[in-house]
This record gives structure tokens, sequence and C-alpha cells, in this order.
């Protein structure tokens, strides 16, 4: 089910209702239903994923529903450092109703692939991390089915199980086997975040990954070479990220905390790499849990990130031109 989006969460300070330095992003964020988004290239599109069913089937902690409206909240009230001409449009949320979780992820689909076409940049609040799989299948239909697809997952774990049903801890399995265009990238792996069998499935699949503690700041050049190696190999890439890769201390909102994860700074600096490269086209958070969250912690932290994610991308913009 589709809803449209309001301003009620795009709410907060201003300091000048005149002055475009001064802005923040309620201030700069505009409400446009999907069906009607004017074409405007290069503009953000923020459209959320109300979706937990994929962790319910995974037998985790429920609460990411209410992520995406959380997300908007704490986005509202922070500065937008963007040129004055930068568009940026919240479309409104994917729901998915009861557990028709399959039906949900080909909506979410459709609405990616909806916003690619008109050359804008989907910024999506998931939701469980099944949200990955919908964001999939808009980039599969946008980009067609010869395009090598690249995708990149900044994880605690692979998401590579096996199951009868799909769920947030299937979906790249299911991409992987049966898309010979695709391939995986996988950063901030822990080894008690997945079994040897994972580890296994991971080499048969050919998936590409660096380690947790392979992941530092003074690593950033072992993992920017990484991401380059991996992007030059597709057409276009879409970048994911599980919030329960980064340490449970900054982000205890999730449902599978991460006591030896990430340290945020790092997962700010890899995002902001990975926004560089010029094909990556989209982005999407997952696995904010604002009922397990610790006064607000998370979902101020995954806004932080997503901002951060527009900045790389605009960078990215002015540097083309």
């Amino acid at each position: 089910m589709y809803k449209l989006p309001t301003s009620e969460h795009w709410q907060g300070r201003i300091d000048s209702s005149t002055d475009p330095d001064s802005f923040r992003f309620h201030q700069a964020v505009q409400t446009q239903a999907l069906t009607s988004l004017p074409a405007e290239p290069e503009a953000f599109a923020i459209v959320g994923f109300e979706c937990e069913e994929g962790v319910r089937r995974n037998k985790g902690r429920l609460g990411a529903a209410a992520a995406p409206d959380q997300i908007r909240s704490k986005l509202a009230s922070l500065p937008y450092n963007f040129d004055s001409c930068q568009k940026t449009f919240d479309v409104g949320n994917v729901v998915c109703e009861g557990q028709a979780l399959e039906h949900a992820q080909q909506e979410l689909g459709t609405a990616v692939c909806k916003l690619l076409e008109q050359a804008a940049t989907p910024i999506i609040l998931g939701g469980g991390h099944e949200t990955l799989y919908g964001h999939y299948l808009g980039v599969r239909e946008f980009a067609g089915k010869d395009a090598k697809i690249g995708l990149i997952n900044i994880d605690a774990h692979f998401d590579l199980r096996q199951a009868e049903h799909p769920s947030s801890g299937t979906m790249f399995r299911q991409i992987l086997e049966s898309d010979t265009n695709a391939g995986y990238l996988c950063l901030g792996v822990q080894t008690f975040g997945n079994t040897p069998a994972l580890f296994k499935t991971a080499e048969l699949l050919g998936c590409k990954y660096m380690m947790a503690d392979e992941l530092t700041l003074s690593d950033m050049p072992n993992a920017a070479k990484t991401i380059d190696e991996f992007c030059a190999q597709y057409d276009v890439v879409l970048a994911t990220l599980c919030t329960d890769s980064i340490n449970a201390a900054a982000a205890p909102g999730v449902s599978a905390p991460s006591p030896l994860g990430l340290d945020p700074l790092m997962v700010c600096k890899l995002l902001r790499y990975i926004m560089s490269k010029k094909n990556v086209k989209s982005f999407d958070i997952s696995e904010v849990n604002p009922s397990l969250d610790e006064q607000q912690r998370t979902v101020k932290l995954a806004a932080y990130l997503v901002a951060e994610v527009m900045d790389g991308f605009t960078m990215k913009h002015r540097e083309e031109e």
C-alpha cells in the first residue's frame, strides 16, 4: 500500500524564513505524491518502507516499521547544508500490509524504478533489511536485465540464509541465485555474526567482503581500494546500510545490537566514499528500531548518516558538472 507524504514530520526550529543559508531540512523538503513528482534531475527523493515482516520471519525483534517517520523527524531539524537549488522531495511511504512482504517489496521496487527514470536519487528509509530486496527490484527494472548490478552492503551479517520464505536474512542469496549479472560486497562482517555455513555460502556465491576488524580509520585506504575494484565491475551500484553493523553503544536501537560493531565515524567515511563513485545511484538505511532505542540515539544517528549520504551525492554531482 502506498501512503502519501505529510508535512507532519517536517517541523523544527527556524533561524530565518528568507535566507536559504540558514534553512534546515524541514524548510527545504517538499512533500510530493510519487505520481506527480516533477522532473528535477539529481533531486533527492525520500521514500519510506514501513515493513518488518521480514524481521518477523527471521525471528528478530519487531519495531523497525516505525523507523521511516522517526528518521524524518530527526532529519527535519538538521541544517540543510546544500546549494539552494538542490531539491529534496518526500514522496511518502510504501506500507507492508499484514504479512504481504513480497507484494510490498514489488511495490517498493516500482517506486524506486520510477524515481530513477526521472533521474532522481532514491533515499530509502527502512524498515527491516528486507527493504534491500525491494530496492534491488527497482534498480534491476530500471537498469534492464542485461546490466551488471553491484550491491554494497555495510552489515555485520551476510544475509545469505536459505529459508522456505524470504526474510530479512535471505535477500542477498535470493538475488545472487537468480541474477547472474549481480555481485555482492559486504563491509563489516563479524565472525560471530555468521555461522561457518554462511561463510562457505559467501565463498560459493563469489561474494567479496571485509571483516569488521579490517575497517578502522587507519584501514580506509584498503577499504577504498576494495570499493574501487568492486564498483569498476558494474554498470549500476546500489548501497545499503544495516544499522546493526554499528557499535551498540552508538546504535542500541536495532534488532540485533553489535557490541563489537563499527565506529560510526568509520561508517560515515565508508558511506561518503561509496556515494562518490559515479555508478552508485541509490541508497537505503535499514534495521533502525525506535521501540528498542535509548534516548533516540539510533534514530538521530540514522538521520545524520542519511544527511552525510546526501552530501556525498551532491559533492559527486558538483564534480561531474
